[in-house]
Order: structure tokens, then C-alpha cells, then sequence
């Protein structure tokens, strides 16, 4: 699909967050087309899951504003809950509830926060822990699984309410390496299948051949942004393409 013809579902504009003293986003402005992958890439510490955990309504905004489709999220008065409920989100760390199963992890939302009969539920469930080969861990718990597995239950709890955007923060770097692999096929399916996603991510190659647009974060703002093949192997700026040299040597 052409960039021109995708509808915005997730815009940022101004966004200002700040820790104490310290600012870590400065005026970022993003936006995210409808079916698109846009890889978010930068350094330790350029503020990229500061920006997730503010898009998905996690952190404050000092000022700005987010828009999720039309809704101004960033409002004060709006309903948070409501609104993290249309989102899903996967982070470093893989968060399943350990005294919980690998089924009842997946259809937690489903059935709490989407009032979802329980039946239908692990129906659900049931189909996603067999797409992402976990059909018969249903019934474990999660630390009688591996990381890869384990993160692989959380982007299947992630989708289980068809989130109109999937936030996902460096999901591979709590991993060992032959690990990485079974996580990226996972997300690699999703965005074939037209999934909206935003991920931070350090997987270079993984960002060229399966996001639609790069954008590179440094030191809080946004320095570049393009179609993944143009920033990735062509990169205009010299911070790009310093910040490439080193991640790529």
C-alpha cells in the first residue's frame, strides 16, 4: 500500500518528557500509518522506550499531544484504561504474571478488561499459542519456559484483543541470540498479515527487510526519517550514519 493512501492511526506531535532534571524526549513528532511497520532505532538512551511507554499511555507527556485515530489521548480527562485497552504492547522484559498459566496469561485482558466470556476467550488464546507453536505449554507456567517462548506468550497476549497498534520495545534483547530468531519470525508473520506496529528494535537487518520506514532517534529528537532501504543503506545525516558504522561493524 502506498504511504499517501494510509490513514494516520497513531500521531505524535511536540512531545516533551522530561525525568527531574533531565529531558529525554524533545519535541518528537511520529506517525503511524494504518498496516504500516515503522522501526524505531537509535542508541542506548535516546529516548526510544520513553517514547513507547508514552504512546502507549505509561508515562505522562510534559507537553504535546497523541492522537489514536481522531481521539486526542493525550487529554488529561481521557480514560487511559479505555484507551490502553485498543493498544497492545510487548517490552524487554517479557511481564507475564508468574502465578498465572501460559492460558489464563493470554486471556487475562480478554476476559477482565474486554469482558470476554472465558469460553471464547481460550478459544482464542488456543489458536495464537498454536500459531506461535505453544499449544502445548497452554497449561505451564511461565518460568517452566524458555525466553523465546516466553516472549513469544507475550506478543500472543499482545494481539489477543486485535489491537489497532502494536507498541514493541526491543523484544529481543532480553534473549540469547538463538533465541532472537523464533521472536522475529513471529513478528516478521504479523506485519505480512497487515499488522500496525512500532518497534524499537537494535536488529538492523531485521528493521531494512521488514519495516516500511526507519526512524532514527538520537539524544531525545528525531534526526532522520525515511523508507527503511534509503535510511538503512543510505543514510543523509552524519549522526545516521555514525550511529549505523557503529551497530553495523
Amino acid at each position: 500500500m502506498s504511504d499517501v493512501l494510509r490513514a494516520d492511526v497513531l500521531r505524535a506531535t511536540g512531545i516533551h518528557k522530561s525525568f527531574e532534571d533531565r529531558e529525554v524526549l524533545k519535541g518528537v513528532d511520529v506517525t503511524l500509518g494504518a498496516h504500516e511497520v515503522v522501526a524505531l532505532i537509535g542508541a542506548s538512551g535516546s529516548g526510544k522506550s520513553t517514547l513507547l511507554r508514552c504512546l502507549g499511555l505509561l508515562e505522562p507527556i510534559d507537553d504535546g499531544q497523541i492522537f489514536l485515530g481522531d481521539e486526542d489521548i493525550s487529554d488529561p480527562r481521557v480514560d487511559g484504561n479505555r484507551v490502553r485497552a485498543r493498544l497492545g504492547a510487548v517490552f524487554q522484559s517479557f511481564n507475564l504474571f508468574p502465578h498465572l498459566s501460559v492460558l489464563d496469561n493470554v486471556t487475562l485482558a480478554s476476559r477482565v478488561v474486554h469482558r470476554m466470556p472465558r469460553r471464547d476467550a481460550e478459544a482464542r488464546a488456543a489458536e495464537l499459542l498454536a500459531r506461535v507453536g505453544l499449544a502445548d505449554k497452554a497449561r505451564d507456567h511461565p518460568d517452566r519456559l524458555s525466553g523465546g517462548q516466553q516472549q513469544r506468550v507475550a506478543i500472543a497476549r499482545a494481539i489477543a484483543t486485535d489491537p489497532e497498534v502494536l507498541l514493541l520495545d526491543e523484544i529481543t534483547s532480553a534473549l540469547d541470540p538463538e533465541l532472537v530468531g523464533e521472536v522475529l519470525e513471529l513478528v516478521r508473520d504479523l506485519a505480512s498479515e497487515g499488522a500496525t506496529i512500532l518497534m524499537a528494535t537494535h536488529e538492523m537487518a531485521f528493521a531494512r527487510d521488514v519495516a516500511d520506514r526507519v526512524v532514527f532517534l538520537d539524544a531525545g529528537t528525531i534526526v532522520e526519517q525515511g523508507p527503511s532501504a534509503s535510511v538503512l543503506r543510505n543514510p543523509q545525516e552524519a549522526r545516521t550514519r555514525a550511529f549505523l558504522a557503529r551497530v553495523t561493524a
